[in-house]
């Protein structure tokens, strides 16, 4: 064997090795968005299911507290506001607010009596409970998959690849300020 044949072989197996890098790289990559992808929907069926509960709530509390409309409306504009969010940071923002005017919903049931025993307004604050508990797992499920394939699109040599192949980083789905970060308190 020539010295031409060995040093086109070398070339050669060095041309496959870095081809099969690339395509476990991209691949990778690939496998870690559709990841993040699933996670965020994950979110949005929480979200979702959330949404759905809280007009009932609304109507629940109305029968209860009618001259509370200002509240109410606070609740149902912070719905419309969450539900037609885009991007991570503003829905991040939207369900902040919601959570907020959810507080002061479940704060007026404290004057009403009647309203903290019926038994479709505690059946309502336990699904909403159990949907914050889902909401929140799935935060964080999203957010290790973004932390995931972030980290992957950073570290070099992936990055080289990552960057010619324009791949984006994530944003994480965080929430605000520390008195945002408080659980939204659901007991009476």
């Amino acid at each position: 064997m020539s010295t031409l044949s060995t040093v086109l072989l070398v070339l050669l197996a060095v041309v496959v090795v870095l081809a099969g890098w690339i395509i476990a790289v991209y691949n990778g990559l690939i496998r870690l968005r559709n990841r993040v992808d699933e996670a965020w929907s994950d979110i949005d069926v929480q979200l979702k299911r959330r949404y759905d509960l809280i007009p009932n709530l609304v109507e629940t509390v109305k029968g209860y507290a009618t001259h509370e409309r200002e509240t109410m409306e606070k609740v149902i504009q912070a719905r419309s506001a969450a539900m037609g969010a885009q991007s991570t940071h503003e829905k991040a923002e939207a369900e902040n607010a919601l959570t907020e005017t959810l507080k002061s919903l479940f704060a007026l049931a404290e004057n009403y009596p009647d309203l903290k025993a019926s038994q479709n307004f505690l059946q309502l604050q336990d699904d909403l409970k159990d949907a914050e508990d889902k909401i929140q797992a799935a935060r964080r499920f999203y957010n290790a998959n973004v932390r995931d394939f972030n980290t992957k699109i950073q570290v070099f040599p992936n990055n080289l690849i990552a960057a010619q192949l324009k791949f984006q980083k994530y944003e994480f789905f965080e929430i605000g300020n520390e008195e945002e970060r408080e659980a939204v308190q659901v007991k009476f």
